[in-house]
């Protein structure tokens, strides 16, 4: 058996335990307070009629009368007179009534008390009542009924308390295995799961028993694999990426560069184009490892920002006109709704352009045709800029998914384009470190609208 089934057994029995013996021992208490109050008032109320109906103590006849009613009632009789003598009993020798008892009895107190026949061994639950006549005590009546009378009633129904706390323990018992079981086998085979995890085996799932915390916890855990499952196969494509990125220009550089070494070429013409294939690959690998530089220190968190009161619509206008080049050469239209009154948002003037231009030249790459359109504008203590293209469009799978490291949509494509699946999510990283959100959406064939949103600078 494993230990958390023990450990949970126990606590859940030494609670049941803790509640059981306390509840044992009230209800024992309260049925022997009841039959030894029903005794002893049925023995109060006996000796009480009986002082009453006695007329006189020296009347053998009338003695005589209440040992037969001593008999009947399974009850023991006991007269005194004045001095406290015996006068009459039912069979019973009493040793230790005081000259006190005595006294109370003579004042017309009635005495309750425990009383003990020596020679019998046995011991009586007595109540004595006073014999008044024409106002003077003549003696008492005590009624006993012996303590077996009432101890036997409470035995057994102390037994059946016992027989009852006995079957509700191994009833516990079998309760509490089944529901730590129940609890312990969903936590075992998350711990199997975490170890699987950690070996590398990603594929394993929990299931979900209840959704509770324990379930909660199986989602996690669950979501976890799927995560690093995820992370694991864009880090082995984003290293196959790198390695076929790096791969392809140092081969260009090599190759060209050899023949260029050993005067390969025929004109100058051809000379140049080898010379501006180098150019185009060197600067390709500058990115790339740019690209890398820059996602290093934001995982690590030492990019350093410059935060000021920035003017955004100056810093779109400086990006637009980086990219003009790029969009007269493609044939793509800019259009532009730029409002100058938009309040200035706190940020990093160089990194800003830097996200805007990153996302201007993703815009003018992916469009063949149509337009690339800005918008900015305020509202709701808001600065808002949208980047809208009619270009290739993003497959409605790979939404979710176009922010994180690593991850290109139509791989090819972008390889053929420069891209390297990393500049979406170096945006994303500097959008959130300015206290800005972004979101994109997006249709095959129709193209991509991002949106941008900033907090107004106080």
């Amino acid at each position: 058996m494993n230990k958390i089934v023990l450990k949970l057994g126990g606590t859940i029995m030494v609670l049941f335990l803790v509640v059981l013996f306390p509840l044992g021992y009230v209800a024992n208490l309260i049925f022997t307070n009841f039959y030894y109050s029903q005794v002893t008032d049925e023995i109060s109320e006996l000796s009480q009629k009986y002082a009453l109906t006695i007329t006189s103590i020296e009347d053998e006849k009338i003695l005589i009368m209440f040992k037969t009613l001593a008999d009947l009632t399974n009850k023991e009789v006991y007269i005194i007179d004045a001095n406290g003598d015996v006068v009459s009993d039912s069979g019973v020798r009493i040793m230790n009534l005081s000259s006190n008892d005595v006294g109370q009895l003579s004042q017309g107190k009635t005495v309750k008390k425990m009383l003990r026949d020596d020679k019998a061994e046995v011991t009586y639950l007595g109540s004595g009542h006073p014999i008044i006549q024409s106002g003077t005590f003549k003696g008492a009546i005590f009624v006993l009924a012996p303590i077996s009378d009432v101890q036997e009633p409470v035995g057994k129904i102390r037994d059946l308390l016992i027989l009852s706390a006995a079957g509700a323990l191994f009833l516990a018992l079998g309760f509490t295995f089944v529901l730590s079981k129940k609890m312990s086998d969903p936590l075992l085979e998350m711990e199997r799961a975490t170890r699987e995890i950690a070996k590398g085996n990603l594929d394993i799932r929990v299931s979900i028993p209840s959704n509770d915390e324990i379930g909660s916890l199986g989602k996690a855990i669950n979501d976890l694999a799927l995560e690093t499952n995820r992370y694991r196969s864009n880090r082995r494509e984003f290293f196959a990426n790198i390695s076929h990125e790096l791969r392809t220009p140092i081969s260009y550089l090599k190759g060209y560069a050899e023949v260029l070494k050993q005067d390969l070429y025929q004109t100058e013409e051809e000379r140049q184009q080898y010379l501006k294939i180098i150019d185009d690959e060197t600067e390709r690998m500058i990115r790339l490892i740019n690209d890398l530089f820059e996602l290093s220190k934001m995982e690590e968190g030492k990019i350093d920002l410059q935060m000021n009161a920035i003017d955004l619509t100056d810093v779109i206008e400086t990006a637009l006109f980086k990219v003009r080049i790029d969009l007269k050469k493609e044939g793509l239209t800019l259009k532009s709704q730029l409002d100058r009154n938009v309040p200035y948002i706190e940020g990093d003037g160089i990194r800003l352009e830097q996200i805007f231009t990153n996302l201007l030249r993703n815009a003018v790459r992916y469009t063949e045709k149509g337009s690339v359109s800005v918008k900015i504008w305020s509202a709701l203590n808001k600065v808002h800029v949208i980047i809208e293209d009619t270009g290739i469009g993003i497959p409605v799978e790979d939404l979710p998914l176009i922010f994180e490291r690593f991850h290109r949509v139509e791989k090819s494509r972008s390889r053929e384009l420069g891209g390297t699946g990393l500049g979406l999510a170096i945006v994303k990283n500097l959008v959130e470190l300015q206290n800005g959100t972004i979101s994109v959406n997006s249709q095959v064939g129709k193209g991509t609208r991002f949106q941008l949103s900033f907090p107004a600078a106080e």
